[in-house]
């Protein structure tokens, strides 16, 4: 390590993201993507851009059309809506918006990993809860957070979602602090809690166009809000970066939040092929635990969890395994095509006789 780094880098802990092999014949179930391309209506949003030779220009720093297509999808206005360059940097700017240094946040113990990743980056104190013994969440744990509350919902990696009486109550019990409530998953899943904004001041949501939307590659995560907090996440932006928006990304993510029609046809496949998943799994001596998400979480009842996940990295096939206290027995498997699916269970046969 560099004896130039400051304090802040060196007491950084970076997040380790999924392995990205370059093999052309691997099939990829370790980082939740979408298994299905994007709209064909993004694609000619995005080439429509390209001939529109404008890209010697810098982008809108509002992000006005694509804030407008989010507002018009959820019965909201722009102002409501914050865009960001994926849901991570997102993320980041409400930790330095809503999070004060000297005060403790708290999330799930089990959770995304990110979390204590910027808590210390920012200097943030935190306190992680654990979960109950199905995985679900202990809501009075989370209540009088003297600093804020930030959890994903569905779960990631448990893929557990919480009911939004569960996330109302967390809200009601923290009047004072902001409830940021991270929803990469929901359109996998229940309600959004987007449906208390209008009652709760303190409600942050946060969400991403790299799952249900399949545009991991553009990087586009937004949040939804009152204004007041939107305007505070604008202030962080706007001191940090005022373009985080390209002209591609904006044309494509506002082309696929038109296109609702495709969105749902995707949605309701990878439901389908996750519901599957899970009957088929468990036939083949799995304990899989509830799935409101594009992946499942799932513990090998006859192997160590650990092993399998290098054997089928050695067949081609990647999951994602943590090991960490109480889920490193798991193993998280993403929801790919149909035809995945089965070269998957064909090797998991193979692997667990």
């Amino acid at each position: 390590m560099s004896r130039f780094l400051s304090t802040v880098a060196r007491r950084t802990e970076p997040y380790v993201p999924g392995e990205q092999l370059n093999q052309p014949d691997i099939i990829k179930l370790n980082t939740n993507e979408n298994p299905y391309p994007p709209s064909p209506k993004v694609l000619e949003a995005i080439q429509a851009e390209l001939n529109g030779n404008t890209l010697q220009r810098y982008p809108s720093p509002t992000v006005d059309p694509l804030r407008h297509a989010i507002a018009e999808t959820y019965g909201l206005t722009k102002d409501h809506v914050f865009v960001g360059n994926g849901s991570d940097e997102v993320l980041a700017f409400s930790f330095m918006a809503f999070f004060e240094p000297g005060k403790t946040i708290k999330f799930p113990e089990i959770s995304y990993s990110f979390y204590p990743v910027y808590s210390k980056l920012f200097n943030i104190s935190f306190e992680k809860v654990p979960l109950n013994a199905d995985f679900t969440l202990p809501k009075k744990q989370f209540y009088n957070s003297p600093g804020g509350v930030i959890l994903p919902n569905p779960n990631a990696p448990t893929s557990i979602y919480a009911e939004l009486d569960v996330i109302e109550d967390i809200l009601r019990n923290n009047q004072d602090q902001v409830v940021i409530i991270d929803e990469a998953y929901i359109d996998f899943a229940g309600p959004s809690a987007m449906k208390l904004i209008d009652r709760y001041p303190n409600l942050l949501v946060i969400q991403t166009t790299s799952k249900s939307r399949a545009l991991a590659g553009l990087r586009v995560g937004f949040a939804l809000g009152q204004p007041e907090l939107i305007a505070g996440l604008t202030r962080i932006k706007d001191s940090f970066n005022s373009y985080t928006i390209d002209r591609l990304a904006m044309a494509g993510a506002t082309a696929a939040f038109v296109d609702h029609a495709y969105f749902s046809e995707s949605i309701n496949k990878v439901i389908r092929t996750r519901e599957s998943t899970v009957h088929t799994l468990e036939e083949l001596g799995f304990e899989v635990l509830p799935s409101d998400a594009n992946f499942v979480f799932v513990k090998p009842l006859h192997k160590d969890a650990k092993v399998l996940y290098q054997q089928l990295k050695n067949r081609g096939i990647l999951v994602r395994h943590f090991d960490q206290a109480d889920i490193r027995e798991y193993l998280r498997i993403s929801i790919g095509t149909d035809e995945q699916m089965n070269t998957l269970f064909e090797v998991l046969k193979q692997l667990t006789k």
